[in-house]
């Protein structure tokens, strides 16, 4: 068990999955294009994983899904200490899978206003990801 954080923990996209379903690493970051992702991220905060499901890739809807880590993971540095100090936004990423528990039905929502601004923003560039 990792010291970090005890959970329930989060994962914010808009893939339809069950279950017992693996969330894996090596996939394009939903802010680069130019990007593979090395690791999977996840948070402790339901609306932080809606912010995420908000910005994924994709047609789908936005999902919350109640994740357990299946091995070590680090405080993501792409916002920890980079941007916030410590990590308020519980944030964190493994190169180890996440299992799906299940899917979370209600989040608090972020302001449509701020969700269009965040889009304009990755669209011209947020900066460097830390991979």
């Amino acid at each position: 068990m990792n010291t970090l954080d005890a959970g329930l923990f989060y994962h914010g996209t808009k893939a339809d999955l069950r279950a017992g379903d693996l969330l894996i690493a090596g996939y394009i970051s939903n802010y680069d294009d130019t990007v593979v992702m090395n690791h999977i991220y996840f948070t402790a905060l339901p609306k932080g994983a809606g912010l995420a499901a908000e910005m994924a890739k994709g047609n789908g809807k936005p999902r919350v899904y109640i994740i357990e880590p299946t091995g070590e993971f680090e405080n993501d540095p792409n916002v920890t200490d980079k941007k916030f100090p410590g990590n308020p936004t519980r944030s964190y990423r493994s190169k180890f899978p996440l299992k799906v528990i299940g899917e979370l039905e209600s989040w608090e929502l972020y302001d449509s206003e701020f969700i269009q601004k965040l889009r304009i923003r990755v669209e011209n560039g947020m900066g460097e990801i830390i991979n």
